[in-house]
């Protein structure tokens, strides 16, 4: 009887936890699968024009980065990746290099006029995607 009644315990508790998990459980989950991830400036190292920024420019930048509104995923189609990582513009990127757990991700930022887009390479994955930030348009060096 004792047995028996801490199973069906058990099974409501592993219901209950399955059809409406914890917030931090959630949270957690789609993090890993974020697109626009929020990055720790202790993870990153930001480069631009071959000069590593450092001290209170790159946390500002890391913060501009964290606070910028998503619009939109840019597809890429095969074959058209080469177009995306080096594009034919003049403007030149940020490029942040993220290493969490032995696991390299680059972005690469570019400040434009009207938008910012942002180049994510995982290995051999690309993924662009646009971003809206005030602060990230007039962020100077």
């Amino acid at each position: 009887m004792t047995w028996t009644a801490f199973l069906v315990i058990m099974a409501g508790i592993l219901f209950k936890m399955l059809t409406s998990p914890p917030s931090a459980l959630v949270e957690w989950v789609l993090s890993k699968f974020a697109l626009h991830p929020k990055l720790d400036p202790n993870e990153v190292i930001i480069t631009f024009n071959g000069v590593s920024l450092g001290g209170e420019e790159k946390s500002e930048f890391i913060d501009f980065f964290n606070d910028a509104v998503f619009l939109e995923r840019n597809h890429i189609y095969p074959g058209n990746e080469e177009k995306f990582l080096h594009p034919e513009t003049n403007v030149i990127p940020f490029v942040i290099n993220v290493i969490r757990r032995n696991k390299e991700v680059n972005f690469f930022v570019y400040c434009e006029d009207d938008n910012i887009f942002v180049v994510k390479q995982k290995k051999k994955k690309i993924t662009s995607y646009s971003l809206r930030s005030e602060s990230l348009k007039v962020f100077t060096i």
